[in-house]
This record gives structure tokens, sequence and C-alpha cells, in this order.
């Protein structure tokens, strides 16, 4: 087991080997880069696993989680902002509270303004303002 950290301190641990095969590992730790208080979307979080055009996987990849898996799952809402349906009773509601308890709204048509929530990661290999300079102190 790996254990990856949110930005808030949570631990979001993702299994050495489950799933290996359908790119569910790099599923779990692009939505586990997710920041608390954002969304991201599958088609997103496919692309950002190098999955491109395979949004649907990251649907399968997060309906495979265990119950208490502490991958935020609920971060991943469709390409319209809104909360997709599942097979199972109550898990929509289940979804939208937890997101709403990260701060996240939802508005007309009972969508998620991707503007304001929406997650963008810095492209990887991309320093940040103040890492030349901390590089020189050292």
């Amino acid at each position: 087991m790996r254990d990856t950290s949110d930005p808030h301190g949570s631990q979001c641990e993702v299994m050495d080997g489950m799933q290996r095969s359908g790119g569910y590992e790099q599923i779990y730790a692009v939505v586990c880069r997710i920041p608390h208080g954002r969304v991201a979307t599958y088609g997103q979080v496919a692309e950002l696993a190098g999955l491109g055009g395979h949004a649907r996987q990251v649907g399968y990849a997060l309906h495979a989680l265990r119950p208490a898996s502490r991958v935020p799952w609920q971060r991943v809402v469709n390409a319209q902002g809104r909360v997709s349906a599942r097979s199972e009773f109550g898990t929509e509601q289940l979804q939208r509270t937890l997101l709403e308890q990260e701060g996240v709204c939802f508005g007309l048509n009972e969508r998620i303004d991707l503007v304001a929530h929406g997650w963008r990661p810095r492209p990887v290999g991309r320093r940040q303002r103040g890492d030349a300079r901390r590089e020189r102190a050292r």
C-alpha cells in the first residue's frame, strides 16, 4: 500500500496491484491529487492518468473502490459539472453532501461551476515561483 498525502493532511491510499492492468492505480493516484474543495472531470482524470479518451475507465475504477477507501472519489464529476448517476441507491446524494462539506457549491440544474471549483494542476516538471531561489540557497 502507498500513501499519498492530500494537501489538507488526509491520507489517500492506493493499493499496489489493485486492478493494475486496467490503469486503475494511475487513476487513483491522479484522484488523490485533487485538492480539497476542487473537482475534476472523468475525462480530465483519464488524460492526467495517461488514458486520454477513456473517461469511462475512470468511472469503472472509482466504482471498484472499496467502501473504506480513502481515495476522494467524490471529487470526480462529469463534463457538465454534475454528479453522475450511480447504480447504488443514495450514492449521488452522498457525493453531493461530501462536496458541499468541502465548500463546493451546486448551482442551477445541480451543476458545479467548473471555473470556480475545477482543479487546474500544474504541468509536471513546472517550477513554482521561488523554487530557483531555494535551490541556489542550498
